[in-house]
Parts: C-alpha cells; sequence; structure tokens
C-alpha cells in the first residue's frame, strides 16, 4: 500500500472513531471490510417528529481525492426535498475539497430537521421505516501495544523556555472515570494559552501518585494564535500507539481550542483491542461537556433551531 493510500486510511479510521465517540449509539458501523457506516439523525433527542439515516460508504480515495457515497433514507424524503439536501450536501463538499466532511454533512441534515420541525408541515408517517443494522463489535482484534513508558513531559522541553517568566498554572479539571474489563480511563482538562502552560499543566498532573503510575497518559492541546489567525497543536500518545493523533483529530471536528484535554488509561491486564480508543475519546468528550467547552447533542440541537427561528423571524422582518 502506497505511503499515501495508508494516510488516507488512517484520516479515515480517525474520523470514523471520532464520529463513533460524538453520537454514540445513533452511529452504527454496516460494514466495516466495505467501509459503510449508518447514522440516525433526527430533529431532537426526546421525541423526534422528523428523522432521517444517513448510510454512506467511504471509497479508498477518500477523504483527499473522491467524495463518500451516501445514501438518504426516511419515507417522507422525495421529490423537492431530496434534490435541496443532496444539493446542499455536495455543497458542502466541494466547500472542503480534500477534508474530512461526514461531521459537516449529519449537522446539516439535522439543521434541515429542526427547520421542518417548527414549519408548519405535518409530521411525517414512519409506521413503515425500519432500521435493522448489525454493529460490528470488532472483537476479532486481537493485538493491544502496550510498549514501555516515556515521559511525555520531555516532548515539550524543546518547545518552551526555561528563561522566561513562569506561567501561570491554570485550573486542572477531571472527568468521571470509565472502566471496562479493568481497565480505567479518566480525562483531565485545563485551559491553555501558550506551550509553557500546557507543560505546567503536565507538571502538575505528574505530581499525583495515581496518575503518574497510570499505563498511559495520553494528551493533545490546541491553542488559538490570535495574531497570525492559526492554531497551535499537538498530541502526544505516551505508548497507546495513535490514540493522541486521534484525540486530537476528535478536538479538531469539535472545533475546541485553547484546551489541553489528557486522558489517563490503567492497564487492568485484560486486551480492549479497539474499545480502547473508543473509551478514551468518550472521556475526552465527556470532559470538554461538562466544562462547556462543546455543547451536548441535545444542546447543540437546541441552539441550532434557536438559530433558524431568529433567521425566519429576520426574514419575515425584512419582508415586510
Amino acid at each position: 500500500m502506497a505511503a499515501s493510500d495508508t494516510g488516507r486510511a488512517q484520516q479515515q479510521i480517525d474520523e470514523i472513531e471520532a464520529l463513533s465517540s460524538i453520537y454514540g449509539e445513533d452511529w452504527c458501523v454496516v460494514d466495516e471490510d466495505e467501509k459503510i457506516y449508518c447514522i440516525k439523525i433526527s430533529d431532537c433527542l426526546d421525541q423526534p417528529k422528523w428523522t432521517l439515516c444517513l448510510q454512506v460508504i467511504l471509497p479508498p480515495g477518500y477523504p483527499t481525492e473522491e467524495p463518500p457515497i451516501y445514501q438518504l433514507n426516511a419515507p417522507w424524503l422525495r421529490g423537492q426535498d431530496y434534490t435541496e439536501l443532496a444539493n446542499s450536501l455536495e455543497e458542502i463538499y466541494l466547500q472542503n475539497l480534500g477534508e474530512s466532511i461526514l461531521y459537516l454533512w449529519v449537522e446539516k441534515i439535522r439543521e434541515v430537521l429542526i427547520e421542518k420541525a417548527q414549519s408548519s408541515e405535518p409530521e411525517p408517517d414512519i409506521k413503515k421505516t425500519s432500521e435493522e443494522v448489525d454493529e460490528d463489535d470488532g472483537e476479532d482484534f486481537l493485538l493491544d501495544y502496550e510498549p514501555i513508558q516515556e515521559d511525555p513531559i520531555k516532548m515539550l522541553n524543546y518547545m518552551t523556555s526555561e528563561s522566561q517568566e513562569d506561567e501561570e498554572l491554570p485550573p486542572i479539571h477531571h472527568g468521571n472515570p470509565i472502566t471496562d474489563r479493568r481497565s480505567t480511563f479518566q480525562a483531565h482538562l485545563a485551559p491553555v494559552v501558550t506551550t509553557r502552560q500546557v507543560k505546567r499543566v503536565l507538571e502538575k498532573l505528574y505530581e499525583n501518585k495515581k496518575i503518574a503510575s497510570a499505563t498511559h497518559n495520553i494528551y493533545a492541546y490546541r491553542i488559538y494564535c490570535e495574531d497570525k489567525q492559526t492554531f497551535l497543536q499537538d498530541c502526544e500518545d505516551d505508548g497507546e500507539t495513535a490514540a493522541g493523533g486521534r484525540l486530537l483529530h476528535l478536538m479538531q471536528i469539535l472545533n475546541v481550542h485553547n484546551v489541553l484535554v489528557v486522558v489517563s488509561r490503567w492497564y487492568g491486564g485484560i486486551l480492549l483491542g479497539p474499545d480502547r480508543f473508543k473509551h478514551i475519546n468518550n472521556c475526552a468528550r465527556n470532559v470538554l461537556v461538562e466544562y462547556d467547552y462543546v455543547p451536548s447533542v441535545e444542546e447543540s440541537s437546541r441552539q441550532a433551531g434557536k438559530s433558524k427561528k431568529i433567521r425566519k423571524d429576520n426574514k419575515k422582518r425584512t419582508e415586510h
């Protein structure tokens, strides 16, 4: 496999794991080998009126050279509704050529469903819908790489100057732990605006004997440099191969910045396979939601609905 093919394959893996973490049970794997996935999207979480299933197939050239192959499934979706939504998705693809776009597609579809729910359109007839899909649980994955730990703080030394003034230590927050088959995962979060603050937070965390004894302390951070209008970002696997990159990709998709997230894993002796990445991302997302860096899916739906209502009200005033 060529290097470019390997890179695209890894981009696909990272995107799918991030989406699985964001959307939970609404995201499912139809066929892992064929790269077929499905997500159930609705206008709200409690009592949805409008629901749609987006099924995608990721070709080998996605995201850099080929778009996803997709199908929109809903009994009410036909004619002009289908055409308008399909055009919107294709426009998003063209505006983001070469980039991962599934998250943008899902949120665009949710926005359309919220708009329909707030309009005077009658609710769709959903009696005939059937969404039976089998989820691939990944039990055939047998390897769980556990190499010797290295101190991740050393990785930051080249980026920081010891001669510069000490940065104030930001507040550090701790998320709720997740335990699976004797392995425990816990996320820690701190607001940061410089790499020196990142280093200080990591040093402070390592003063805690329990955190220092973790099998892995995976981290990623994103800092927005306003003067250059660019992001300063980096990640560290700490021996859990590719975990740092997956964590950073999740933060990019969620568009969080000026924050450091560390996920500690205490290995319990039982191999978890790809579930370990799911737990790392879920811990990270939960702590970002808890400390208001990311709205929950429910809050996101409410905000999208509110902004739609404001735009519609403004349009009515303009027309009158």
